[in-house]
């Protein structure tokens, strides 16, 4: 499967294929999907609490510039140091930099999208660095070469079967003949592998799920333990993730954090919360704690249609319902966000030409934008990009063609009207069992899906003879 976003069609194609991913996915209606219905129904009414939170992140958007400089200072008068990075090539060569003067040479890392979107691993790794992956399923997919298919859960398109092999595979210094057949015994081995790892770093990276200008801190949510370990254990933390994620104060923080883990996993609150806020200037802490903070085309959304999509707070409750990824799952986008998320925002950040594919993976259910904590307009969005794409002359000659023939038919009343009719007598006549099931130029449309057959007249004869 390529990872190129270009290849979406192929890699989607080739995913429907897979008999190993179906199950897989299935498991996000039963885990996350039923998990986020429990939570919400628990708390009451949930509404008030994604208003909130909107209109938290809606605040933090329209004011990114004050909070930013507000964090920059409050991470420095508590010891703490702020870089700046405005694309991925930046944001890698200052954590080299950063990391090289402390003389690293392997580096421990808690969950992170961001240093997934800037590439981070491979760039230290060519530098002599070595990155080791603590979250399980980061360290589950860094051992097979992939990349996450899922935001909260890296490794959520395999099995255990799959990962059990994975192990055997990497860990032959074990025991060939050891029992990996319960997922316990995975969590037991990786964690005896990782602890080794945590004792020798020379440094840590974690990402951030909230930033608080007024305290000056980095929050994280997280389910294991390893972030605690990846940012308290080496003399070095650095902190690496969006601009996007500040918030005014601690106060906001709590609002979102009723909202996140509920949405993500069904939690009301996820096992660990770590605020991080300066070195320590203790024995069990970083001597050193950097906050890098990366832009990658996010501040070109502000003042946009796509604005909106700043307000994420990367629960993946839209990818955990959505048709689309719940049928080719996240590979197949060859990005680093994937879902209804990585289609609204990586059109903007990458490029309409490189993802339009993204955009036009939707059948604009708008089950997304009702899940949404913070109540982005996804659908919208996408709608936007597709607008943008047609514009640009760069969607495919076909659609805009039949776009073109269908635009001149609507403004046209009795022309359309007598369209209506013949493809609706012809729809009838191509039926088999009450189901349309091929359409000449529509092949690819009807490989996964049949259409019920119009009964032989339009809705607007049928209006006109009721009327």
């Amino acid at each position: 499967m390529s990872l190129d976003p270009r290849a979406f069609a192929e890699n989607a194609r080739a995913a429907l294929k897979d008999p190993l991913l179906k199950p897989a996915l299935g498991r996000l209606k039963t885990h996350f999907g039923a998990g986020r219905a429990y939570a919400v129904h628990a708390y009451g009414d949930f509404e008030p609490l994604r208003e909130a939170g909107k209109a938290i992140r809606d605040y933090a958007v329209t004011h990114l510039d004050e909070l930013l400089v507000q964090f920059e200072a409050s991470v420095g008068a508590r010891g703490g140091t702020v870089h700046w990075a405005r694309d991925a090539g930046e944001a890698r060569r200052v954590i080299l930099s950063i990391l090289q003067d402390v003389g690293a040479g392997t580096v421990t890392k808690g969950k992170s999208m961001v240093t997934e979107e800037i590439q981070l691993n491979p760039f230290l790794e060519a530098n002599g660095i070595v990155p080791v992956e603590t979250d399980l399923g980061e360290y589950i997919i860094q051992l097979r070469n992939e990349p996450p298919s899922h935001i909260i859960a890296p490794a959520f398109h395999l099995s255990k079967e799959q990962v059990a092999e994975t192990f055997r595979t990497s860990h032959t210094a074990l025991d060939p003949a050891r029992n990996l057949v319960e997922r316990n015994a995975l969590v037991q081995e990786a964690r005896g592998i990782l602890r080794a790892q945590f004792e020798r770093a020379d440094a840590g990276i974690t990402g951030a799920n909230f930033l608080s200008a007024k305290e000056g801190a980095a929050i994280i949510v997280t389910n294991e333990g390893n972030g605690d370990l990846t940012r308290l254990l080496p003399k070095t933390h650095i902190v690496v993730t969006g601009i996007e994620k500040v918030v005014a104060d601690m106060d906001d923080v709590a609002v979102l954090l009723r909202l996140l883990p509920r949405s993500a996993t069904g939690q009301a609150i996820s096992t660990y919360v770590s605020v991080m806020a300066g070195p320590t200037g203790e024995s069990d802490g970083p001597e050193n704690f950097h906050v890098v903070l990366v832009d990658n085309g996010r501040s070109s959304l502000i003042g946009t249609e796509a604005q909106d999509v700043l307000r994420c707070i990367r629960c993946s409750a839209c990818m955990n319902h959505c048709p689309i990824y719940g049928a080719v799952g996240g590979h197949a986008y060859g990005a680093t966000y994937m879902g209804p998320i990585g289609a609204a925002l990586n059109p903007g950040t990458m490029g309409v030409a490189e993802t339009a594919h993204h955009a036009n993976a939707s059948t604009f259910c708008g089950r997304c934008a009702e899940v949404c904590p913070v109540m982005i307009p996804l659908p919208k969005i996408m709608r936007h990009w597709r607008a943008v794409e047609y514009a640009s002359g760069l969607a495919p000659k076909a659609i805009t063609r039949g776009l073109s023939f269908w635009a001149f038919a609507a403004k046209r009343p009795r022309l359309y009207r007598l369209g209506a009719r013949i493809a609706a007598r012809a729809l009838k006549l191509m039926s088999r069992r009450g189901a349309v099931r091929s359409v000449p130029v529509s092949n690819g449309w009807f490989a996964v899906r049949d259409f019920p057959a119009p009964q032989g007249r339009t809705f607007q004869e049928l209006w006109k003879a009721r009327r």
